[in-house]
């Protein structure tokens, strides 16, 4: 079963229900990052430190 492919761009092209589901997470996904704060990878560093350790910067 081929769940992705090449197309002539070299781009992957996902042609199946799990592909609908993750552009449909990513559309619901959208802008939720800056409505958190994040905007850098520093801010990414920041938020798993937190989450991880227990650290606030």
């Amino acid at each position: 079963m081929n769940l992705a492919k090449l197309s002539a761009n070299g781009q992957i092209v996902m042609s199946n229900a799990s592909a609908k589901a993750i552009r449909k997470a990513q559309a619901a996904f959208t802008g939720a990052a800056e409505e958190m704060g994040v905007f850098s990878e520093d801010d990414i560093q920041a938020l798993v430190d937190e989450v991880r350790y227990g650290k606030e910067s």
